[in-house]
């Protein structure tokens, strides 16, 4: 009687799963490479055009966040937008195939890096939401997000940001920082903000999307930071072929 009873229940209980699984959203804030405006080696000029996102190492080539997620069977593009603002050249709204996760992704002009990474602390301290709406969905972006990413050359390197920048009370978010060193550039201001650290680099890194991917797959399972960090490791030894131990030292994340 009670196995019949649970299979008569069984399709009542998925659908409630269903309905009571919580949207979330991740945004991820692009600074472009930009050979002539930002202090990093040089890169092909195609590459390094800080105003051209679809050449940019970072977003249009072939391992930049754009086309390496639109070739992911993990995400489903729903919308781009051209010029979003005057900094952000491009948008692009992504949803995860199995579950209900959007990931935007913003490529901010490479001259205009310190604007990427002064929104970027700003949505981690959980300051100025904002709402996209997507037909009848609406997304949680900026400081109303789940989880913020920066991705880019560490601005911090070569300039400071407003220290002044505090917590909004009530809101915990998680943040992933794939730039060179950014444990010792952004830890800190981030344990400020209350953020936690799913991924942060010890040293210098190509931060292209294969990490970003793994990284992102690890926070939606609701992996341990000890997975979430083997997770990107493995990545950026497959792509980079610099070992698994040297890979494995590169990423640190918390729980």
């Amino acid at each position: 009687m009670r196995n019949a009873l649970y299979i008569l229940l069984a399709p009542l209980l998925a659908i409630a799963g269903v309905a009571q699984e919580r949207t979330r959203t991740i945004h991820v804030f692009v600074a472009l490479c930009d050979n002539e405006h930002q202090g990093i080696v040089p890169v092909p000029e195609r590459l390094g055009n800080g105003d051209d996102p679809n050449n940019n190492l970072y977003w249009g080539a072939l391992y930049g966040t754009k086309t390496f997620l639109k070739k992911s069977k993990n995400w489903k593009v729903l919308a781009t937008e051209k010029k979003p603002t005057e900094e952000i050249l491009e948008r692009i709204i992504f949803k995860h195939a199995a579950t209900r996760t959007y990931l935007v992704a913003d490529a901010y002009r490479g001259r205009n890096i310190k604007d990427a990474v002064e929104d970027f602390l700003n949505a981690a301290a959980g300051n100025d939401p904002k709402t996209l709406v997507l037909g009848e969905t609406k997304i949680r972006i900026a400081g109303g997000s789940d989880l913020v990413v920066y991705v880019g050359h560490n601005g911090l390197m070569d300039f400071s940001v407003d220290q002044t920048m505090q917590k909004k009370p009530g809101n915990a978010h998680d943040a992933i920082v794939l730039a060179c060193k950014s444990k010792p550039y952004f830890q800190p201001r981030l344990e400020k903000l209350g953020c936690r650290a799913v991924l942060l680099t010890t040293g210098f890194m190509a931060p292209e999307a294969y990490t970003l991917e793994t990284a992102v797959e690890g926070w939606i399972a609701g992996e341990n930071a000890e997975r979430i960090a083997g997770r990107a490791a493995r990545a950026y030894d497959k792509y980079q072929k610099c070992g698994l131990k040297a890979a494995g030292r590169l990423f640190y994340s918390e729980n």
